[in-house]
């Protein structure tokens, strides 16, 4: 009897492996979408960016839906994921928490539509809300707290305090293209540094 190897058939933990890989690179080219031109865009869009067909793409996730709530996962894992290695290669950690809070903005971009395609929904939405706090507010009291020891920002910020500030911010980005949330935020970051001692 042929063994996996000498019958040309890929082992079983290999072909997940590469599925794996494939849906990441599926919902990263998704993300980058979804932020540039909203939940909404054209699936062919999302298609041509990861390089698949819009098969493939339905395959995976046969709804709008489907794909919004596994783009918003996924953005929130490389959020938890980021933050503590930002703190390693970031200059600073308040560079690292800048960096963080610009990826951040870009997963609230994505969230505010999630809402909309998720409408008839609502436990699901709540679900994927107390995930994404139970997930983030750590990450994000974590950098508050390099920052703070670090001597760069004042103490007292607490970190659903920010990410609620934030969130509040990026609100109305996808109804209107002439509002930037960035610079509102870049503001909100400023004040919160301590000012430099003469």
């Amino acid at each position: 009897m042929p063994t996996a190897g000498q019958s040309g058939e890929v082992p079983a933990r290999s072909k997940r492996a590469d599925a794996q890989r494939n849906q990441q690179t599926l919902l990263a080219a998704a993300a980058a979408v979804f932020v540039t031109s909203g939940v909404d865009a054209p699936i062919r869009e999302i298609a041509a960016r990861a390089g698949v067909g819009v098969g493939t793409i339905y395959r995976h996730f046969p709804t709008r839906a489907d794909l919004v709530v596994a783009v918003y996962r996924h953005q929130v894992e490389a959020c938890a994921e980021a933050g503590p290695s930002l703190l390693v290669s970031a200059g600073s950690p308040f560079a690292a928490l800048r960096q963080w809070v610009d990826l951040f903005v870009d997963f609230l971009v994505t969230k505010h539509g999630l809402a909309n395609a998720m409408q008839s929904d609502s436990s699901g939405f709540e679900a994927l809300h107390t995930y994404f706090l139970d997930r983030l507010t750590p990450v994000c009291a974590q950098l508050l707290d390099a920052a703070v020891d670090a001597g760069e920002i004042r103490p007292g910020m607490h970190p659903y305090e920010l990410m609620r500030g934030i969130g509040n911010l990026c609100i109305g980005r996808d109804s209107d293209p002439r509002y930037d949330p960035r610079r509102l935020v870049e503001l909100l970051l400023r004040g919160l540094r301590r000012p430099q001692s003469a």
